[in-house]
């Protein structure tokens, strides 16, 4: 599987393996999340994507639980988590109102929290998960400049930032932002036309996306994008979701799509996305169905 440069220091795997249900599922157990951890590694997925607020701040533990079973897996694999978020719940339960946090203090205690619970002393890479209206650019940038400068966190980036957001904060520090993670896909193609792809494209800064198959709507819905999929998937032989994957991959602008699933089946499926080739006209028919009209 092809690797793509975030930093000096950290690739990742083409496809990453989102684990933002993993404590949703109903075996939590290390042995099971380690099945899914292995079927990844099989198919060259090695970079997993964590949220400190995943399962109601659970999901990082149950992670953690498997790689303290079997502490080999750290070293084989990539992790990213995000944090700001606090909503009133778990850790958080006295929290008066949902709300985002990009001080010092809670960037912090945040990642001092990940550590701890997947048992490991570095982080691969950390994002500030959603724009802070009242984020201190000064004061975030340095906190994470000296979370680098530790050893604590490999790299950093933002995830659902606009290109000013990321400009404000990219001014207050010395470290380089490293990616972006927004939502991205046939049920969510503004990002290809708002600004958003071309600002990261100029500057060489891949993108991670989120909800790749539309929140599992691409796989059950109707329609002309899922007539296009459908289309497509039974001439190449593979399923809907491997020729949604495909759609983003086909551009040039290196977007690693963030999948998750609990089922162990549709894991092993993944990397079946990059079987698939899409010439221009196959990728505009895609695109021209989920705009719902011819382009201009």
């Amino acid at each position: 599987m092809d690797r793509i440069t975030l930093s000096p220091d950290v690739t990742f795997s083409r496809l990453v393996y989102g684990m933002w249900r993993v404590a949703d599922d109903t075996d939590t157990s290390p042995a099971h999340v380690e099945a899914k951890i292995q079927t990844c590694l099989d198919q060259g997925i090695t970079t997993f994507d964590q949220a400190d607020i995943y399962g109601g701040y659970t999901a990082e533990a149950v992670l953690g639980d498997a790689l303290k079973a079997n502490p080999s897996l750290r070293a084989k694999m990539e992790i990213v988590s995000k944090c700001d978020i606090v909503a009133p719940t778990g850790r958080y339960a006295d929290a008066r109102v949902k709300h985002y946090d990009t001080s010092r203090k809670h960037i912090e205690q945040a990642v001092e929290c990940t550590l701890r619970d997947l048992g490991t002393d570095y982080i691969d890479m950390l994002l500030i998960h959603r724009p802070d209206p009242l984020m201190d650019h000064h004061e975030t940038g340095a906190a994470l400049d000296d979370l680098i400068r530790s050893g604590k966190v490999r790299a950093v980036g933002v995830s659902n930032f606009r290109p000013y957001d990321w400009e404000l904060l990219q001014s207050g520090m010395k470290t380089r932002l490293s990616t972006n993670q927004i939502e991205m896909s046939l049920a969510q193609v503004d990002p290809f036309t708002n600004g958003d792809m071309v600002f990261h494209q100029r500057h060489g800064q891949p993108i991670m996306a989120w909800s790749p198959l539309g929140g599992g709507d691409l796989m059950t819905g109707s329609g002309a994008v899922a007539d296009q999929l459908d289309a497509i998937a039974a001439e190449q032989g593979v399923d809907r979701a491997a020729v949604a994957v495909a759609f983003l991959l086909r551009h040039p602008a290196n977007i690693l799509p963030v999948l998750g699933t609990n089922n162990l089946e549709r894991i092993a499926k993944i990397s079946d996305a990059l079987k698939v080739k899409l010439d221009r006209e196959a990728w505009f028919a895609l695109y021209t169905a989920a705009l719902g009209r011819e382009v201009a």
